[in-house]
């Protein structure tokens, strides 16, 4: 069966088509207008993305989107990364996305700039020549540190670098490095050493300077002892000299001596300290050296004590400590300590003892000092006998001389002699007497001693009454008590006491001589009585009377005998 379509129907259909058709494109329109998309926009470091800008941004359904982004200064657009499959360049730094048909994440790439290169040309005056690099043209990359040794010939010296030396980090060091910023031109300059004098080229690293005598080229005549100073920074601290230092007197230390046998090219060295610790460099004079903790440079932390020993070589004394001694306990003493609290540079010092002379060293710890002859270095004619006092501060006590004692009479008491067969060095050592008591310091001189309490330092509650007892040797008698006696109930007499309201330091007496009487002496009407030993005394005269006795019987016999 045929179905016929007349004309009219043709039209009616086609007008239908059109309709349909144009539903369908408001119908996606809509669609498209009604759907929105979130792009996320990110960038690495070295630039940005400036549009649409950095974060998350709605755009509709098919929407297209600019995307550029901008890169540092010393940086470049490298590409984007993510979801870049709409992006129509992702190696441009300027492109879109033409259309927006799903949820996007984006980053935008960059890396810096290869360096560029630079020229660095390299030449030399006549008596010398630049061995690092060498000399000619170098290339390098921008930035690059590059190191520099300018080697005189024999009778010239370095006379220091000329040219392009703004990022030369020493122009009068012959050793020292450039910093290739941009391309240079630089030369090594020489000159001769006049007849009869040597050179000395001065310099240093990073962190510190030479002050003495500076820094560069310097003439002298041969023989000549330069001083040489280095000085560290602020944070910094001296680590050595280095170069030509056989005639250095002292590496180590930041004050020194060169001796100039020959033209010499010397670094003083510097490093940074470490955070919260600070730097102790030690050194010596000659005659001795620092045995505690070294000679050198020594790292502590903030506010650590060290302790410090100078030992004199034979035939010399210790003279003191010198330098930045603020935080030294004793500077006169050769066994100390000091604080840090700072960076410091001390030396020990040390002299040469006068023939035929001996020195004593007198120190003391804290809590009192010594008073007699003093505290430092004494020189004395060998076999001299030295009185020696150690005084207490208030609230301490005398504990005994320590160091070498072996000729000190008497190493408990505060005061006592010491004899000076060689050089000695001595110490007064002093302790805190303990919390509500006082101390009682007993000694004795030659010929006897302190029975009761016994000799040293004993310890009371205050207002206790001391028992006293001095025993004297053979041939020798009590003189008396001295020293602290205001509470002593007799200080003539060998068996006292004395009442401690306070700390007191007393001393019992003796001389050669017959030995004490039993008890006090008896008073009588106009003469005193003394026991005797009435043997000793009649003898004598009992031996005289049998004497005449004798002769008196002889006598009247011969005359009987002449009468008979």
């Amino acid at each position: 069966m045929k179905i016929r379509i007349d004309s009219m129907g043709r039209s009616q259909m086609k007008r239908a088509g059109a309709f349909l058709i144009a539903a369908a494109l408001v119908i996606g329109m809509v669609g498209c207008a009604l759907t929105y998309y979130d792009l996320e926009v990110s960038s690495t470091s070295g630039g940005s993305v400036t549009i649409p800008g950095e974060g998350v941004f709605e755009y509709h359904h098919c929407e297209e989107v600019i995307l550029v982004a901008t890169p540092d200064d010393g940086y470049r657009f490298v590409n984007w990364t993510g979801d870049v499959q709409e992006v129509v360049d992702v190696n441009s730094a300027s492109t879109t996305i033409p259309s927006m048909l799903a949820p996007y994440s984006i980053t935008a790439n960059f890396e810096p700039l290869p360096p560029a290169e630079v020229s660095l040309t390299v030449s030399s005056t006549a008596g010398g020549s630049v061995t690092v690099p060498g000399e000619g043209v170098f290339t390098y990359d921008e930035g690059t540190e590059v190191g520099l040794v300018a080697t005189p010939d024999s009778g010239h010296y370095f006379a220091g670098w000329s040219g392009d030396v703004g990022t030369v980090h020493d122009v009068n060091s012959p050793s020292t490095t450039i910093v290739m910023e941009e391309s240079y031109s630089i030369t090594a300059n020489f000159e001769e050493i006049p007849d009869g004098q040597y050179a000395l080229t001065v310099s240093s690293t990073a962190g510190g300077s030479v002050i003495v005598p500076g820094e560069g080229v310097f003439l002298y005549d041969a023989g000549t002892k330069v001083s040489l100073v280095a000085n560290p920074a602020s944070g910094h601290y001296f680590t050595g000299w280095t170069g030509n230092v056989g005639t250095v007197d002292n590496v180590n230390s930041p004050s020194t001596t060169i001796t100039m046998e020959a033209s010499y090219s010397i670094t003083a060295n510097f490093e940074q300290m470490p955070d919260g610790q600070y730097a102790l460099t030690v050194s010596s004079t000659a005659g001795g050296s620092v045995t505690v903790p070294g000679e050198g440079v020594f790292t502590y932390d903030a506010g650590t004590e060290v302790g410090l020993v100078a030992t004199a070589d034979s035939g010399y004394y210790f003279t003191g400590w010198t330098g930045n001694v603020g935080t030294v306990a004793d500077v006169g003493a050769p066994s100390t300590t000091i604080v840090m609290e700072a960076s410091y540079s001390i030396t020990a010092n040390f002299d040469e003892i006068p023939e035929g002379q001996v020195a004593l060293t007198a120190s003391s710890t804290a809590g009192g000092s010594v008073t007699v002859p003093g505290e430092g270095v004494f020189t004395y004619e060998e076999g001299t006998e030295v009185d020696l006092v150690a005084t207490p501060e208030s609230g301490y006590y005398f504990a005994g001389w320590t160091g070498n004692v072996g000729t000190v009479e008497n190493v408990n008491s505060p005061s006592t002699t010491i004899v000076m067969d060689a050089s000695y060095s001595i110490t007064g050592n002093f302790e805190e007497i303990p919390e509500d008591q006082v101390a009682l310091t007993v000694s004795s001189t030659a010929g006897g001693s302190v029975t009761t309490p016994g000799e040293g330092v004993f310890f009371y509650d205050a207002g206790t009454e001391v028992s006293l007892v001095a025993t004297p040797h053979s041939c020798h008698r009590f003189l008396g008590w001295s020293g602290d006696v205001d509470t002593v109930a007799n200080v003539d007499s060998r068996s006292t006491t004395i009442t401690m309201d306070d700390s007191y330091s007393i001393t019992a007496n003796f001389n050669p001589g017959p030995p004490d009487p039993a008890g006090p002496p008896s008073p009588t009407v106009g003469f005193t009585v003394y026991p005797v030993n009435l043997w000793a005394v009649m003898a004598p005269w009992i031996a005289l009377f049998a004497a005449i006795l004798v002769g008196a019987g002889l006598l009247m016999r011969g005359r009987r005998r002449a009468q008979g």
